[in-house]
């Protein structure tokens, strides 16, 4: 009976290890999809923080030049306000991602 329990404790043994390497498989995969996510965000902060509306910098031709591409402040303003508030969420996805491992 012995001989039983020993081989049953090395396949049990053996299984563990299979799911462990999955595991450790699986955490390196969401590292590096984490780190590309991080690296696209930082990008997309950074394209919104060089985005500039008409009227809050520089010459006033800046401005009139800004008018002609057909989209008024308004239209302006909301976009960048809907970037910021993707950036938000894709934050707090991570984060919460992050407080669960």
């Amino acid at each position: 009976m012995d001989a039983i329990d020993e081989h049953n404790g090395h396949d049990l043994l053996a299984g563990l290890e299979e799911n462990v390497a999955r595991l450790v498989e699986q955490l390196t995969e969401c590292r590096k999809e984490n780190e590309l996510l991080k690296a696209e965000v930082s990008s997309l902060q950074n394209i919104l923080r060089s985005f500039k509306l008409p009227g809050t910098e520089g010459p006033s031709a800046e401005v009139q030049g800004g008018a002609g591409d057909g989209l008024s402040y308004a239209g302006m303003l909301q976009i960048k306000q809907k970037l910021v508030l993707v950036l938000q969420k894709i934050e707090r996805e991570l984060r919460g991602e992050k407080a669960g491992f």
